[in-house]
C-alpha cells in the first residue's frame, strides 16, 4: 500500500499544487493508516473496507486525538480513496458516508496590542540572527500571511520601496501590503546581517537559518516560542497566533471584513468572520472589568 501513497502523494504535488505541508500532513496520516490496516492483515489497498476505516478514526478518538485531527485524517483517507478510484486501482469508494465528528468552535488565541509590541522589541538587533528574527516577526504581524508562506519567501518577493510582498501557492498568489515598520525591519535584515548567514552564492530565500538553507517551520517555531517567553506572555502561542492577532487587532480599528479576507488569502469570507466572534468575546471581558454594574 505504500507504494500507491508514493504514488498519490506525487499526483497531489505535480498534477494538483499542493503546498509542501499538505502533502507532508498526507503522508503522516495514510502512513499511520496503512499501519493501523497492515497490523489487522490488509496488505492491499483493494482489501479496505469501510469498517478498517471507522475502527481507525474510532481508535483514534479513544486515544484522545483532538477532532480536528480525526477530520483531517478522514479528509486524507478520503482524498487518498478518490485517487485510487481515479486510477482504476480499486472499483469501491470505503470511505464514503463515513461519520466523523464536528470541528470544535474554538474561537482563535489572538494577542493584545502590548503583547505583541513586547514579542517584537524581544530580539537581540545585536547579532545576524536576532536581526532576522525581528524582521520575520514583524512581516508576519503586519501582513498575516501563514508561517509556511513567510518561510517560502525570495528574495524577490518583497518591494520594499513600494510596502508589499508577494505570496501564497501557484495559481493563489496575493499581494499583501507592508508598513513601514515592517519594510525598515527587513531593510535592516538584508544586507551585511543577511549576508553573515549566507553560505552559497545565489541563494534565493529570503530568510537563512545557521546553514545557510532556507528557515523550516520548526525553526521558525522554536524562535516564535524563544522571543514569547522573553516577553513574558504566558499564552501558549504558534506562529499562526499573530496570524490571528493581525486580523483581530485591523478589524477592531475599523477594517472592513473583505479587505481583511483578500489579506488573509481565506477563499470564503465566512472563514474570515470568526474574528468579529473574537471581539465581541473581548467587548464582553472588557465590559465586565470596566463597568461598576457589572
Amino acid at each position: 500500500m505504500n507504494t500507491h501513497l508514493d504514488a498519490f502523494i506525487t499526483y497531489m504535488s505535480e498534477e494538483k499544487g499542493r503546498s509542501a505541508s499538505t502533502l507532508e500532513s498526507y503522508r503522516r496520516d495514510l502512513a499511520q493508516f496503512i499501519a493501523f490496516a497492515e497490523g489487522r492483515g490488509v496488505t492491499a489497498v483493494d482489501e479496505v473496507r469501510k469498517s478498517h476505516i471507522a475502527a481507525y478514526l474510532n481508535e483514534m478518538k479513544r486515544s484522545g486525538k483532538a477532532s480536528s485531527t480525526v477530520i483531517r485524517a478522514s479528509v486524507s483517507i478520503r482524498s487518498f480513496f478518490h485517487y485510487l478510484i481515479r486510477q482504476s486501482l480499486v472499483v469501491q469508494d470505503p470511505s464514503m458516508d463515513l461519520d466523523t465528528p464536528k470541528p470544535e468552535k474554538k474561537l482563535p488565541v489572538v494577542l493584545t496590542v502590548s503583547e505583541v509590541e513586547r514579542l517584537l522589541e524581544a530580539p537581540d538587533l545585536s547579532a545576524a540572527q536576532g536581526v532576522r528574527d525581528k524582521a520575520m516577526l514583524e512581516a508576519l504581524y503586519a501582513t498575516g500571511i501563514r508561517v509556511s508562506e513567510l518561510i517560502s519567501l525570495n528574495l524577490g518577493d518583497i518591494d520594499l520601496e513600494l510596502k508589499f510582498l508577494r505570496c501564497g501557492a501557484a495559481g493563489k498568489e496575493r499581494i499583501v501590503p507592508i508598513g513601514r515598520m515592517t519594510a525598515e525591519a527587513v531593510s535592516a535584515y538584508l544586507g551585511p546581517m543577511r549576508d553573515q548567514l549566507v553560505k552559497r552564492s545565489g541563494e534565493e530565500a529570503l530568510f537563512l537559518n545557521q546553514l545557510g538553507t532556507r528557515l523550516t517551520r520548526q525553526g521558525f517555531w522554536k524562535i516564535i516560542k524563544k522571543y514569547a517567553s522573553a516577553a513574558g506572555i504566558e499564552t501558549d502561542i504558534t506562529p499562526h497566533t499573530l496570524r490571528h492577532s493581525f486580523a483581530a487587532h485591523l478589524l477592531e480599528n475599523g477594517a472592513d471584513l473583505r479587505s481583511v479576507q483578500e489579506m488573509l488569502g481565506h477563499s470564503d469570507i465566512s472563514t474570515t468572520q470568526i474574528y468579529t466572534h473574537v471581539m465581541k468575546r473581548n467587548m464582553k471581558e472588557v465590559y465586565e472589568l470596566h463597568h461598576p454594574r457589572a
